[in-house]
């Protein structure tokens, strides 16, 4: 009786282990590694540019990653060392 009991307290511990665990495993893979695996060099018109994040190299990527949002909703990661991708970014650190 008391195996059993052991056993199913054991079984309780790892599910709650595992369930309060694996969400924060899962979130931080995806943080560790490059969201741009090719960029965009040509220039893209102001007007189309929704928003535009700009992610300093470190610990997830050796690279610095710009990643603009379209107004058509999709996002295309640009080459930082673009003349025209170097103004922007100068813009977002200037404000």
């Amino acid at each position: 009786m008391m195996a059993k009991a052991g056993a199913a307290l054991l079984t309780l511990l790892l599910i709650t282990t595992v369930a309060t665990k694996g969400p924060a495993l899962r979130g931080s893979a995806l943080e560790l590694r490059c969201q741009c695996l090719s960029t965009h060099s040509r220039f893209i018109h102001p007007k189309f540019i929704r928003n535009v994040n700009l992610t300093p190299s470190g610990p997830h990527c050796k690279n610095v990653e710009v990643i603009a949002t379209l107004a058509d909703g999709r996002e295309v990661c640009l080459d930082p060392a673009a003349p025209w991708v170097k103004l922007i970014i100068k813009a977002i650190l200037d404000k």
